[in-house]
């Protein structure tokens, strides 16, 4: 018999929820991380130290506009060093916290660097020092790491990565962002706001391009509002460093070439699969592109090995994904029911400024899959929360099934977007219809009413606009 039920590689958001429910559900469980702490790229160089530079932002915004709101404030300075230190505060108290749940739960754990070594196997190399795990099944979370461009090797000083970014001693005076998904454009919010002068470099037409086009024609308004330069439809032919930073050469959307300097370069492409080195190859899953083919239980092709996360092909790579498959995963190695995820009930939230939060099909998708689509659209201009906030840019768009009023998309860019995001997916999950959400009581004055007005604006019946 197996000495654990299962061994999971990786303790990011996959992982470390993946082993707490495991323990939930009487798994005998084992964590193998890399690092000599929990919590994975997310908690220590992701999700969670960038939402706390984005606040700190969303404070230094409001003191500096405090004439406004009846302050006066005079003699404002940014001590950086400490909204370095409270980010890494927060990050080791929830890495703390994994830690605590880990043992409430029963879940092990050990350092080291874990590969799937063949059926109910797994080798830890923990700096030369080398051991093996005996367990059941093996899910594998080893996450993801940035891309880069061809010729372009990030130095971490100069040509900066979402980790390397996180650390910079002082705020650059000016900055240039490749990539205009998620990172880059929550990396513009933060830097704009603190003073950088900040471009953005995008190759595809539109910022934010897996959202839709009316978010991205808004947030794209927005930015320039504030003093960010945009190139869309833009590639990036080379990248120099001199003594004043990095010096760009690009081609903009008409074919011209163009050069651009500053003293800070992020690189935000991307993100690919961490697969490599895994084991992989002593099992029989398959790969797209690094990316690992798995069934709707997030089982491979080798039975018993299991895989989530950024991995998984086909799959958004967020975290709140990652953390609902590994409950599907650990549930099924459990032998209980699962419900499958659907990728249209997915949220996903950019916490930019404005902020984003959608969920299901754009327009143009539900159009290209054969709907007849009814749209609803309520601007924040109209909503009396969002006017307190001095917050009343961008709007709600519903996107509907015209004949009974299904609702196949949901999409925010607004005050909140985030936050009022939760009655977005629950109205999806649980298939609401317009008529059902237009009936629906929305507390007043709340920014979140403004949904109400969104939904009711489909059947031309809004009242606030």
């Amino acid at each position: 018999m197996a000495k654990y039920d299962v061994a999971i590689i990786g303790s990011g958001p996959g992982g470390y929820v993946a082993a707490i429910r495991a323990g939930e559900l009487g798994l005998k469980t084992i964590v193998v991380e890399k690092d000599p702490f929990l919590g994975g790229t997310c908690l220590h160089v992701g999700c969670i130290p960038t939402k706390v530079l984005l606040h700190h932002a969303d404070v230094y915004e409001h003191f500096k506009n405090g004439a406004e709101l009846g302050f006066e404030v005079s003699g404002l300075k940014i001590n950086w060093a400490n909204i370095l230190a409270r980010k890494d505060k927060i990050v080791k108290k929830h890495a703390k916290g994994i830690e605590f749940l880990f043992k409430k739960n029963k879940v092990e754990w050990v350092q080291g660097w874990g590969q799937y070594a063949g059926p109910g196997r797994v080798s830890v190399d923990n700096n030369g020092k080398k051991s093996e795990i005996e367990a059941a099944n093996v899910l594998l979370v080893s996450g993801s790491e940035a891309r880069s461009l061809p010729g372009i090797e990030p130095d971490h000083k100069t040509i900066l990565t979402n980790r390397s970014i996180l650390e910079l001693p002082e705020i650059p005076k000016t900055l240039i962002i490749v990539g205009a998904g998620a990172v880059g454009v929550e990396f513009a919010s933060i830097y704009n706001t603190f003073g950088t002068q900040v471009t953005i470099l995008e190759a595809l037409p539109r910022v934010v391009p897996v959202e839709d086009e009316d978010v991205s024609v808004e947030l794209e308004k927005d930015f320039k509002k504030r003093g960010i330069q945009i190139f869309t439809s833009s590639k990036v032919d080379s990248v120099k460093k001199d003594a004043k930073g990095v010096t760009v050469s690009f081609k903009d959307k008409d074919g011209k070439a163009q050069t651009l300097q500053a003293e800070k370069l992020l690189m935000a492409v991307g993100r690919k699969p961490m697969t490599e080195n895994c084991g992989l190859e002593k099992s029989e899953a398959k790969l797209d592109r690094g990316f690992v083919l798995t069934g709707a239980n997030f089982e491979t092709d080798e039975k018993g090995l299991y895989a989530i996360g950024d991995i998984v092909a086909g799959m958004p790579q967020l975290a709140h994904a990652a953390m609902m498959e590994g409950i599907v995963a650990v549930t099924h190695i459990a032998g209980k029911k699962t419900q499958p995820i659907l990728k249209t009930r997915i949220p996903n939230a950019t916490y930019c400024e404005p902020q984003i939060g959608s969920i299901g099909l754009t327009e143009k998708q539900a159009r290209e899959a054969g709907y007849a689509v009814k749209i609803g659209k309520f601007p924040f201009v109209g909503n009396s929360k969002a006017t307190i906030l001095g917050n009343h840019s961008g709007f709600i768009k519903v996107v509907s099934e015209e004949k009974y009023g299904e609702i196949l998309g949901i999409h925010i860019i607004g005050p909140l977007a985030t936050e009022i995001l939760a009655e977005a997916a629950a109205t999806l999950n649980l298939e609401g219809t317009v008529d059902d959400m237009m009936n629906m009581i929305h507390a007043h004055p709340t920014v979140w009413e403004g949904m109400g007005d969104a939904f009711a604006s489909v059947r031309g019946l809004q009242i606030n606009v």
